[in-house]
């Protein structure tokens, strides 16, 4: 039922906005840019570029707001801009290999493959000493999500830690539902492969 009045409110303020009301935009903006800078920042694995991503997502979404039909839900017409920002973004750096691995944010705990989103999710520990304690093992989170072709960083950043559903990734990546479920499935098992690699 609140994720239906969420989207309500969406809708309202989508309206608002297209019809030139900066307030609603703000609004709209401040309920996202947490999340969309935290997938970002998961699929980039660089604070600053994350923060700059974040900001040209915005910026698109302002600049593009009166062409949103309503076809996707708000939520995952932002992330599709969001994400394939991102993706660009991660081909150049890829290019030009300068992309790096050492993202600031703070530090998780958790464990790979169906717990990801618990392993990189923005809940901090309130334990300083289990904190302390798992703080290798979130560097190497991190480091094997960032080992994944980009495509299949997507795939995983979109379910297991933003959790969203097959048919919403699918929306977002502009790919089929089937090919959401096998990039999923191959990205799980390089992801365990890449991390039994590091923890040889």
């Amino acid at each position: 039922m609140r994720a239906a009045s969420i989207n309500i409110d969406d809708s309202v303020l989508v309206r608002q906005s297209q019809a030139g009301d900066a307030a609603a935009m703000e609004r709209l903006i401040l309920r996202y840019q947490n999340r969309i800078y935290n997938v970002i920042l998961k699929m980039c694995g660089n604070a600053d570029d994350a923060a700059e991503l974040t900001q040209e997502a915005f910026v698109k979404v302002i600049e593009s707001i009166d062409k949103f039909k309503g076809k996707s839900s708000f939520y995952t017409w932002l992330f599709r801009i969001a994400v394939n920002l991102t993706l660009n973004h991660c081909q150049r750096q890829a290019r030009t290999a300068t992309r790096s691995l050492d993202a600031e944010e703070p530090d998780q705990e958790g464990e790979p493959s169906q717990a990801l989103r618990d392993f990189l999710s923005d809940d901090r520990v309130a334990d300083p000493a289990v904190l302390a304690q798992s703080q290798e093992l979130c560097e190497l989170a991190k480091r094997s999500l960032l080992e994944l072709e980009e495509p299949q960083r997507a795939v995983v950043v979109l379910r297991d830690i933003e959790g969203m559903d097959y048919a919403q990734i699918a929306d977002v990546l502009s790919i089929e539902l089937g090919t959401v479920r096998s990039r999923l499935s191959r990205a799980r098992s390089n992801l365990r492969d890449i991390l039994e690699n590091m923890l040889k």
